[in-house]
């Protein structure tokens, strides 16, 4: 797998999620700590910069608006009513473990499940020749799966980082592991990826 064609995707780090003062931390504390996650996406972001890899932030930003002319119900509703991820927000914002260098794409736009959808990623994977998506963050069974499903259906070669990934149960957690990540072509540990990387 050549670094110069790899795109390590890091969904949703944001303090909202991340931070014991975040308004999502309750949700995903305990496999948070399980899980080890923060720990597993920096060092996979330390060894991805250091492979050359292309690192694509991708956080959620609210859009009151849009949710509002789309009658959007379930979680978005839930993050409309609650002011998760709104923009400007200390909550909206990278956490600083994981935070942009100034040569690395922040994807803007994503208002949505997936990444690919409301966003230019596409078209950045496109331009920069990439071949293989590399995906982390949050929530396992919801934005970092459903942009996995994209990137799958767009002829990307995928893997998702499960220990870089979170989910608000072990049980959910583990359902993608041995459910959805084999259909996509199986799971990385952060050691098999960078070892795969040349």
């Amino acid at each position: 797998m050549k670094a110069s064609e790899t795109a390590i995707i890091l969904i949703e780090f944001q303090n909202d999620f991340c931070n014991p003062e975040g308004k999502l931390f309750a949700l995903v504390q305990n496999e948070l700590a399980r899980n080890q996650t923060i720990i597993h996406a920096k060092k996979l972001l330390d060894e991805a910069r250091r492979k050359g890899c292309q690192i694509i932030h991708c956080p959620f930003t609210l859009d009151k608006k849009w949710i509002e002319a789309n009658h959007s119900v379930g979680i978005l509703e839930g993050l409309y009513d609650n002011d998760i991820f709104s923009p400007g927000n200390w909550g909206h914002q990278i956490i600083d473990e994981l935070a942009p260098w100034e040569n690395e794409i922040v994807l803007e736009g994503k208002r949505g499940l997936s990444a690919f959808s409301h966003t230019n990623l596409a078209q950045i994977l496109h331009f920069r020749k990439i071949k293989n998506v590399i995906i982390a963050g949050f929530l396992t069974n919801i934005c970092v799966q459903a942009t996995a499903w994209s990137a799958y259906d767009l002829g990307y070669n995928v893997r998702l980082i499960p220990e870089a990934c979170c989910a608000a149960s072990q049980e959910i957690q583990d359902y993608v592991e041995t459910q959805i990540c084999p259909t996509l072509g199986g799971a990385l540990t952060v050691e098999e990826l960078i070892s795969a990387l040349n």
